[in-house]
């Protein structure tokens, strides 16, 4: 059996937390704004709740991961959008939600494509929120930098 360390453990707590609050704020956010993007409505569907829905709440719930998770919360910030897209499409699949009268499910490479989007607005949030709580973008914060600056130029090294 493999044991780990608190520190492993309070690690995947505190991801399965940023992954269930990402996916309740994702989940609400939909509800809220009232766009289903798994739906096509025509042309007329692409309105400014839609961009809003694909593009604006996804950036936000990637901020709430990130900010939640701390380092490394980028990566985690894409499965939020993608559990709950998922969700809602096989709901609408399966009858489990009514579909309007002038709407009719959105094919599923129109949905997949829609889902890409959202990841990477998610992803680019997940990005700002960790460049938030860092202070740096990067593998390493600045206070575990081996060496500031070298004491030696590079014109003092001999071959």
């Amino acid at each position: 059996m493999i044991k780990f360390s608190r520190l492993d453990r309070t690690h995947f707590f505190k991801g399965v937390v940023a992954l269930l609050m990402g996916c309740a704020l994702n989940y609400f956010g939909d509800d809220l704004l009232g766009a289903q993007v798994e739906l096509y409505r025509g042309i007329q569907g692409f309105g400014m709740s839609w961009a809003a829905d694909v593009f604006v709440l996804p950036f936000f719930v990637g901020v709430l991961v990130a900010a939640i998770f701390g380092f490394g919360g980028k990566w985690l910030s894409y499965f939020p959008p993608l559990i709950v897209r998922s969700i809602s499409y096989y709901e609408f699949l399966h009858h489990m939600n009514s579909i309007p009268e002038g709407a009719s499910l959105a094919p599923i490479g129109w949905w997949g494509f829609f889902v890409i989007l959202a990841i990477e607005a998610s992803a680019f949030g997940g990005i700002m929120g960790e460049i938030m709580m860092k202070g740096t973008y990067g593998r390493s914060p600045r206070h575990k930098i081996y060496k500031e600056k070298s004491q030696n130029d590079e014109g003092d090294l001999e071959a």
